[in-house]
């Protein structure tokens, strides 16, 4: 396992001095806070390449790994209301500390990822109950959180949902905090060099995530929405676009293909070091596409559901460019979201003002949407 050395590899932004001389000196500040919260995480680890054949079905020592996985993929796309379909869970269990647990349906090699767990913000006081209190717990939001998000990650989001009227459940994605495998400190297996893992971590994720829904449907709400960051942004408008009970969906963090944010991110530079000997950019865009949203908008999917898509203008990790081509094909195919873009970048989202205009805004967006 080779240690990924931040000053040693390039970048993938192509950020060039002659055009970093050229911005304004806002955007030079924000992309050098970007670049310093990138440097500070020194826990990234270039993986070594897996076809991971053995997490989608097949054999690992299969003589053709890139016909299997192609096929694979496209079988997945044609079926993928079956390939993303899932029961409830038989095993909810909600504990004293407000905090669901249930068996996913799908599993994996490390136990510890297989419990899924989600915390619970009931609403202080539903908005629908405020003029009627006999019409039931009222709506209700999923969280999805970012890619290696903590625990205690997004619960001021959380607080501020529920003070809003809106019960709010934070599922842990696959493979992070009380899910992540042991020996690991980081979510490599959702994101990383071996490819048939991935595409079997982001499935689980989505499954997972409509099971969170059934759970939250159990209990009497009705009005379901999703919230998701970066990598639940992903996982969230695929889960919108495939269960049909959910209203609304708002996303920080906008992009097109799985792909395309691994092979030309900042923050994924370690993951595409690792494939980028292996594949090509074109190749893994065909494979991971079926846990990618392009190609289910580019198959007018989700048209008519509400959406609210939040972008930095200068983001790193999620390009701008890829955001516009999303949101190009979006109406293209039919679909009409609003959209707010912040003079920020990917971790800078979370500074003032942007966390608190992007915050009032989608809080805004769910009222309206949910109530």
């Amino acid at each position: 396992m080779r240690v990924f050395l931040l000053h040693f590899f390039p970048v993938n932004c192509q950020l060039t001095t002659d055009n970093f001389i050229s911005m304004n000196w806002f955007e030079r500040k924000i992309r050098r806070y970007e670049h310093r919260r990138w440097t500070t995480d020194d826990n990234r680890r270039v993986q070594p390449f897996h076809w991971g054949l053995e997490h989608i079905g097949g054999l690992p020592d299969h003589p053709d790994p890139r016909a299997f996985v192609r096929q694979y993929s496209q079988d997945a796309i044609a079926t993928s209301h079956d390939w993303f379909a899932t029961t409830p869970a038989t095993d909810y269990r909600l504990d004293s500390e407000n905090v669901l647990t249930f068996t996913s349906s799908i599993e994996s090699p490390w136990p510890e990822n297989n419990i899924v767990h989600a915390q619970l913000f009931p609403a202080r006081r539903s908005i629908v109950s405020r003029s009627n209190p006999r019409s039931g717990p009222g709506p209700a939001v999923l969280v999805l959180p970012n890619w290696n998000a903590k625990w205690q990650g997004q619960n001021g989001l959380c607080h501020w949902i529920q003070r809003l009227g809106i019960t709010a459940l934070k599922m842990s994605m696959p493979y992070h905090d009380r899910r992540m495998a042991k020996g690991h400190e980081r979510a490599d297996q959702v994101c990383g060099p071996n490819i048939g893992l991935t595409l079997q971590a982001n499935r689980q994720a989505v499954r997972d995530a409509r099971c969170c829904l059934r759970w939250l449907e159990q209990q009497g709400h009705t009005k379901l929405g999703i919230l998701g960051t970066s990598l639940g942004s992903s996982v969230g408008s695929i889960t919108l676009i495939h269960d049909p009970a959910v209203r609304a969906g708002g996303f920080f963090h906008v992009s097109t293909y799985y792909a395309d944010v691994v092979s030309q991110g900042m923050t994924t530079n370690h993951v595409w070091e690792g494939l980028r000997h292996h594949v090509t950019v074109d190749e893994l865009r065909e494979y991971w596409a079926p846990i990618s949203p392009m190609p289910y908008v580019e198959r007018g999917m989700g048209v008519g559901r509400a959406s609210f898509l939040v972008y930095g203008k200068y983001d790193p990790t999620m390009l701008p460019e890829l955001t516009g081509q999303m949101l190009d094909s979006l109406r293209r195919h039919g679909a009409d979201p609003r959209t707010l873009e912040l003079h920020c970048g990917h971790y800078s989202l979370e500074l003032a003002p942007f966390s608190y205009i992007a915050g009032y805004r989608m809080l805004s967006f769910f009222l309206d949407s949910l109530a």
